[in-house]
């Protein structure tokens, strides 16, 4: 009876540990399945491009596993249940139930509405690509009416800031403004947030700093302080939520519904399932809950990774390195900024700002996307085997 390994989500941490468990693991005794509910690999970090207008060719999931033995199912997740070892999805078919011996569950996140009024019924955003279609749909209806159209930018997190400096690039005869709740650029360090505003100047943009939004409608957003600002289009970045999913199935997590995971994305609470990416609830090494982000994505997914074939396999499982360096942000594309963090996350005061950001942010994206779009490479000519008696809790569904 092979033992089977079903993954929750084929972004970025989903993929690439999907393709490195196949690589690592003999299809002789296991069995890989992934779950998604788009045939695409959507490159999340790229949406706000999308949104602005360019077009960003989306790999097929199907090619992305093609020979590597991956099953890939699609269909949305719709319950996860850790006792029975199920989770049921739904297809146009009407879907069903699999069973699993290891689950990763690698959902990662989508738009945090943060209880603000009109946001789900008017505000648009960037964190799928269905959303970013519509978006960009929305912003060339604007570019045919003519000049004078708005676009409101609300979030001043990395996603904001380059939604917005992304559109005004792009679309130079709208006029955009992005709504900051504290300061622009807060966490950035002061030569980083000069950097900031003078690119936020040269694109245009407007900056609305402490200012919070209390309400959206269809054509305005209504602010703490009474003002009314006039939108022709809302976009909605300020912050992100995971799926409820997790916290239904009895799994345990924290009050935002990340999984609470130990230092190999274990959950604590069922052994036999892993997190990883915005789902997991982890801890770096400086003691700090890893943010959200590609780069969180890519650590949580290796350590993943290597904690089930460790375990399967009968080996020592190794702890990688669990550090945010820093943030790399695009200001459209031709300009960005590379701020490093201290262990304490705090800003360094040095930056790289300018082309040279632009291409450093380039070719991260890049290799990004080519560690998940070739899953085989470096294929082992002989694979790992499962144990004779693998770590028991690690498989506690053959019992």
């Amino acid at each position: 009876m092979k033992h089977r390994i079903v993954v929750l989500g084929a972004g970025y941490a989903g993929a690439y540990a999907a393709g490195n468990l196949a690589r690592r693991l003999s299809a002789a005794d296991t069995e890989i399945t992934v779950v998604n509910a788009e045939p695409d690999f959507v490159e999340r970090l790229r949406l706000h491009q999308v949104a602005a207008g360019q077009e960003i060719e989306a790999r097929k999931l199907a090619d992305v596993f093609a020979g590597t033995g991956i099953r890939l199912r699609l269909a949305r997740v719709t319950a996860v249940d850790p006792e029975r070892h199920v989770v049921a999805v739904a297809d146009a078919v009407g879907g069903g139930e699999l069973g699993y011996d290891t689950l990763l569950y690698a959902l990662g996140s989508r738009v945090a509405d943060s209880g603000v009024p009109g946001v789900a019924e008017h505000a648009f955003d960037v964190t799928g690509r269905p959303s970013a279609l519509r978006l960009r749909e929305r912003l060339d209806r604007l570019d045919r009416r003519g000049e004078g159209r708005s676009v409101l930018v609300v979030g001043d997190g990395l996603t904001g800031i380059e939604t917005a400096t992304e559109i005004a690039e792009s679309r130079p005869g709208l006029s955009v403004t992005l709504v900051s709740r504290g300061e622009l650029g807060a966490r950035l360090s002061a030569g980083a947030r000069r950097h900031l505003r003078r690119a936020c100047d040269r694109l245009g943009i407007t900056v609305l700093e402490h200012t919070s939004v209390e309400a959206v409608e269809a054509t305005r957003v209504l602010c703490a302080d009474g003002t009314a600002l006039a939108s022709d289009a809302t976009v909605w970045t300020a912050g992100f939520a995971v799926h409820p999913i997790a916290a239904a199935s009895g799994l345990e997590v924290t009050e935002n519904g990340r999984i609470v995971v130990d230092r190999t994305m274990r959950s604590v609470s069922h052994p036999n399932v892993y997190a990883a990416g915005d789902s997991a609830y982890a801890i770096g090494d400086n003691g700090r809950p890893l943010p959200m982000s590609c780069a969180s994505a890519g650590d949580t997914g290796r350590q993943a990774t290597d904690a089930i074939v460790g375990r399967l396999t009968g080996r020592k499982v190794a702890n990688i390195k669990l550090a945010y360096l820093g943030n790399h942000i695009s200001l459209g594309r031709r300009d960005g900024i590379l701020q490093m963090v201290d262990d304490e996350a705090q800003a360094k005061p040095k930056y790289v700002g300018g082309r040279k950001a632009a291409r450093v942010k380039a070719g991260i994206l890049k290799i990004s996307l080519w560690a998940v779009s070739h899953p085989t490479f470096g294929m082992p000519k002989r694979k790992r085997h499962l144990a004779a008696a693998p770590d028991a809790s690690a498989v506690k569904a053959f019992a």
